[in-house]
């Protein structure tokens, strides 16, 4: 009988393709990369047309032992990794120390864990791709040249143990910009002017908009009071009557299936799951799940991918799914589109999908962790939403005139519920809540309502839409967005504060020195031209050592400018009035991944730390003690009270010195985007206000 290795990544992987394939198959895994570039010296020969110099990983010299005995008593070997750059970049080291050929098909690649995926591989070897090992052989010669050579700077001018990278740093900048863009914002005044009018006793709003000058709407912008005034004063004086009812519908279509991007994004926002855990939880569904009466199958694709594109038979199995479950004016044929910008190489894999259209997210939930079960419903609906027919609202607008000057009014209902019948669309839409009106027809106007606004500051980034900026500016690929997030908050150049991204002083200050002296080469349009290149790499159009040479020889000339001009930068730290009760110090205001807290300014010596408590300048009322703000394990902010653990006094709302006016209770603060909302802490008292931000 002939025997056959097949060798992959990770043991959980190994485990679900060993129960597809028959005895005459052994599957055994590399659990990761079995070499790599050296960490204790830069390990590129940069005067040898920058050779990489690999090295075998500390620790797998027991699992290449295993892995060269497996292949001595093997006929066939199929290497087996994921189907990327990286990946491929496995197999060809595996290749290496395995003494294999890779000219010869030793190489097999599927999108999904499922038997007949495998089957099919296995059926069709192929010779390693080098095209798409010298892609990633680039990249990751690029990342140490800047990690290695811009860190050590940083450590000799700043602190040891901060870092630099091609796309961290232009992540941790894109933060500061938009930091700056906050603290430098300033606000503009501007009205608005709500119409309440009346139909047969039904209320119903329209807002200003301008005036007609002949045929012609002309906005007209309300930016004070005075404005405001004089159209209120002309508008008092008119009548008001219907000049226009426009019906019409509205086509909402699906959205295509996930990539990795939008898949973080969508969970970060529907499911407040990181980036970090929904790759993590997405790899336990790719690599495959125990599911009863079924045995262990991989329940989703591949999960780096920038491709929206489906396979013609994921395509027809969900078109026959959809019609025998929700009739056939769901199902709607559908193209592949493919991303204008996306390479070859890149397209080829799919979009993230279930595997199998029946294997519905009821129906397995019990063989899933809470967290599988939501992340695998997310996937399946969006795959299943995306073959789906469009969504159609009835719609309706209203302009009503008084004179010169135009109100407008709009709404929509839905018609037909398309792919929303399976996918929830974020955000409630308008509903037709206005009367039947004719055009020509005169209504009354009950009130008019003047609102004084301000203008908003850009808002920070969340994990979402600094993942989706990434991903528009074209820096990074899909397996870098999670570790990007991850290196950025373990370095402490960011912090999450509100589900937000806020730099913290040493990340300003390392960005500040990077656009100093790196402007050239720690920017976005570099990052993404330097993406472009590596995609040409992997499409066999560009030698990866020429795209390293051009890139090096500026990048010399940059760096032997900054080691000779940057003096050494001393962060000072902010020294409180607290007293180290074991050494007797003043300690200091220091930074760390969830803010602020205080350590002890004798360290190593000293190892003493606190949390930081920030006084909110109201007294606790339980004790009198004072209410500071304090952090949960997992940094959610919440407030307490200073005399803790004597007094447990605590609120997820920020307490205000305000006393309720009704019971004298305490008042609590929750703000959101545009407002806040105040209220009474007593459950028995219905106190509540809303302010409006308007600074």
């Amino acid at each position: 009988m002939q025997k056959n290795l097949v060798i992959v990544e990770s043991p959980a992987k190994a485990k679900t393709i060993g129960k597809f394939l028959g005895k005459n198959y052994k599957v055994k895994a590399s659990v990761g990369h079995i070499r790599d570039l050296p960490k204790s010296t830069l390990g590129i020969d940069i005067e040898n047309d920058f050779e990489p110099k690999y090295i075998t990983i500390r620790g797998k010299g027991p699992v290449i032992k295993e892995l060269k005995s497996e292949a001595k008593k093997s006929d066939k070997i199929y290497l087996a990794t994921d189907p990327d750059r990286e990946g491929e970049a496995i197999s060809w080291h595996l290749a290496h120390i395995l003494g294999l050929e890779e000219e010869k098909p030793v190489r097999i690649e599927f999108n999904e864990i499922t038997k007949d995926a495998v089957s099919e591989a296995i059926e069709n070897p192929r010779p390693i791709n080098r095209d798409l090992v010298d892609a990633q052989q680039a990249r990751r010669v690029l990342d140490r040249l800047v990690g290695y050579k811009i860190s050590p700077l940083l450590w000799r001018k700043i602190r040891r143990g901060l870092s630099a990278g091609r796309v961290q740093s232009v992540a941790v900048k894109l933060v500061c910009d938009r930091e700056k863009e906050i603290e430098d914002f300033i606000p503009e005044e501007y009205w608005s002017i709500k119409g309440i009018f009346e139909k047969n006793k039904r209320k119903f709003e329209a807002d200003f908009y301008g005036e007609m000058k002949g045929n012609k709407e002309i906005k007209i912008d309300l930016k004070s009071e005075k404005d405001v005034k004089k159209v209120i004063k002309d508008l008092d004086k008119g009548k008001y009557h219907v000049h226009e009812v426009k019906k019409g519908t509205k086509r909402r279509n699906p959205y295509p299936p996930y990539t990795t991007s939008t898949l973080q994004q969508d969970a970060s926002k529907r499911l407040r799951f990181s980036a970090k855990k929904t790759m993590a939880i997405a790899q336990q569904l790719y690599e495959g799940i125990d599911i009863k009466r079924e045995g262990t199958v991989g329940l989703i694709t591949y999960i780096r991918t920038d491709s929206t594109r489906i396979s013609q038979e994921a395509m027809d199995t969900a078109s026959d799914f959809i019609i025998r479950n929700y009739g056939k004016e769901y199902s709607v044929k559908r193209k592949n589109i493919k991303k204008k910008k996306s390479s070859d190489t890149q397209d080829a894999h799919e979009a993230i999908r279930a595997t199998s259209v029946n294997r519905k997210p009821e129906d397995i939930k019990n063989s899933l962790t809470p967290d599988q079960y939501k992340l695998y419903k997310l996937i399946w609906e969006r795959f299943i939403a995306s073959q789906m027919s469009v969504a159609i609202y009835e719609t309706l607008s209203i302009k009503i005139l008084s004179g010169k000057y135009i109100f407008r009014a709009s709404g929509s209902k839905l018609k037909f519920d398309g792919f929303m019948k399976v996918y929830s669309v974020l955000g409630k839409d308008n509903t037709i809540g206005m009367p039947t009106l004719k055009k020509g027809e005169e209504i009354k106007l009950q009130k008019l309502k003047p609102n004084q606004h301000f203008t908003q500051p850009p808002a920070r980034y969340t994990e979402a839409s600094l993942i989706k900026t990434l991903e528009e500016l074209g820096i990074g690929r899909p397996s870098t967005y999670s570790p990007t997030i991850s290196t950025i908050l373990n370095r402490e150049y960011v912090v999450i504060e509100n589900r937000s991204f806020e730099p913290t002083e040493l990340g300003l200050l390392v960005t500040e020195l990077l656009e100093e002296y790196f402007k050239n080469i720690i920017n976005e349009e570099f990052t993404a031209n330097m993406e472009e290149d590596l995609d040409r790499v992997a499409d066999g159009k560009s030698p990866w050592k020429k795209v390293i040479k051009d890139f090096y020889s500026e990048f010399h000339k940059v760096l032997e400018v900054a080691e000779e001009e940057i003096e050494k930068i001393e962060i000072k730290d902010e020294e409180t009035d607290v007293i180290c009760e074991k050494c007797g110090r003043n300690m200091v205001v220091k930074y760390g991944r969830y803010g602020k807290f205080l350590a002890c300014p004798g360290y190593p010596e000293c190892k003493n730390t606190k949390p930081f408590l920030e006084e909110l300048g109201v007294d606790c009322p339980r004790c009198g003690g004072k209410i500071v703000e304090r952090r949960t394990k997992k940094g959610r902010r919440f407030y307490g009270c200073s005399n803790y653990p004597k007094c447990n006094f605590m609120s997820w709302d920020e307490p205000i010195s305000e006393k309720c006016p009704k019971c004298e209770d305490i008042l609590v603060k929750r703000k959101n985007k545009n407002s806040a909302i105040i209220k009474c802490m007593n459950k028995s008292c219905d106190y509540k206000k809303v302010e409006k931000n308007n600074k």
